[in-house]
């Protein structure tokens, strides 16, 4: 077996077609787009690489053909974050052989050492976590748009080469032909009715203000729950709202305010793999065509919740539920939607599982994001182990 790096447009080629290969036969499977792989690694169109770098590599056997890749990266502000110097491993893709898999995952590893850093997080994206994040564990159907799939033993491979469990990804799926909890309804309404608060939904018009109230939500929000916590910029959430601008429903992103002050946030974005699915990774003229008319069918009968946050002082205020209650009649006048997908949510955030329960939702989902310790002798942590209740997690 030889690896290569990717270096030119041949060895780059092969790093976007394997997975296409290797999935041929799989119906659960959905190409990303070839563009958005080779954006992920462009300085130009990737924010990330203002803070760090990236590599890849795809792996041969004796007969010359591609049985593998793998790409290394690394941004300073989150490597500093963790209790160890850490960087990243993904766009994993190997056939089911652990000797393969091994130096796949040794190369990444020893690049990752030659930088300086201690330990390896994967499989994950070099960008934000709500896009191609972890290791399919539990639910293999196909997954909704940004949501990481891979061939079942993948877990095997990781966790034999060395990856311990970092923290758990659950995703829940809610059946819009079921009624929700009457309960639920009864807290939404209520908040609504509460003199103070008032809900707006997205508008590109007012995009600006409506980033600024996201990135303030977020970093208030998240800053006390999380360990590893890096502030939201701006630019990452413009560059979400742009790329998801051919699929996203403005009335699907909704914000809420108490005196004026933004609280909370929630955006839901249709489930494009339902129509990418049907295009096998390219955006040509007649992939464009066929996506217009696709989507003017109403295929996508699913959104998926990408991304929430509620500043601490109005947690468990029941603002969540009133921000469901905003959605109720966008869903009314979209018969087409059956589902919605709330993912993910971290096994050290029980505030948030109890609020999906609260639904009615159902556990759909697990992705486990690892960590491989690359100088051993630093011990093992799990992410704000402290956190995690075992006994209140679904099982899978």
């Amino acid at each position: 077996m030889k690896i290569l790096l990717v270096s030119n447009k041949r060895t780059e080629q092969e790093f976007i077609k394997f997975p296409h290969r290797l999935y041929k036969d799989d119906p659960n499977y959905v190409a990303p787009f070839n563009k958005d792989v080779k954006a992920a690694f462009n300085s130009k169109t990737n924010v990330h690489f203002g803070q760090g770098d990236a590599i890849r590599w795809i792996l041969k056997n004796d007969s010359g053909k591609t049985i593998g890749r793998i790409a290394a990266f690394y941004e300073k502000n989150k490597a500093a974050a963790d209790y160890v110097n850490s960087g990243g491993c993904g766009f994993f893709e190997c056939i089911n052989s652990q000797e393969a898999a091994n130096l796949l995952l040794d190369t990444a590893a020893n690049w990752l050492k030659e930088q300086g850093f201690e330990a390896m997080i994967g499989p994950i994206n070099f960008g934000e976590n709500e896009s191609n994040w972890g290791c399919l564990v539990y639910g293999f159907v196909q997954q909704g748009y940004g949501m990481a799939y891979n061939k079942p033993y993948y877990q095997n491979l990781l966790e034999a080469y060395g990856f311990q469990l970092y923290y758990r990804q659950l995703s829940y799926h809610i059946d819009l032909n079921k009624p929700f909890p009457e309960r639920f309804w009864k807290i939404a309404e209520w908040v609504n009715n509460k003199p103070g608060f008032s809900f707006k939904h997205f508008t590109y018009k007012d995009a600006n203000k409506f980033v600024d109230d996201i990135v303030h939500i977020y970093n208030t929000a998240w800053v006390k729950l999380k360990d590893d916590f890096i502030p939201m910029e701006h630019d990452v959430i413009y560059e979400m709202l742009n790329k998801a601008k051919p699929i996203l429903n403005p009335e699907l992103v909704w914000l809420a305010y108490h005196k004026d002050d933004p609280i909370a946030f929630f955006i839901f974005l249709p489930d494009a793999n339902q129509i990418f699915k049907h295009l096998n990774g390219k955006l040509h003229l007649l992939n464009k065509l066929k996506f217009l008319w696709l989507k003017s069918r109403n295929k996508m009968t699913r959104i998926r919740g990408v991304a929430a946050g509620v500043v601490p002082k109005f947690q468990n205020s029941g603002v969540e539920s009133a921000i469901f209650w905003q959605m109720k009649p966008v869903v009314e006048k979209n018969p087409h939607l059956k589902e919605i997908e709330i993912s993910w949510v971290g096994d050290f955030n029980p505030k948030m599982m109890a609020l999906y329960q609260a639904t009615g939702a159902q556990h759909a989902k697990v992705h486990h994001t690892y960590m491989y310790m690359i100088d051993k002798s630093i011990p093992f942590k799990r992410f704000m182990g402290d956190a995690v209740d075992e006994s209140i997690l679904p099982e899978y």
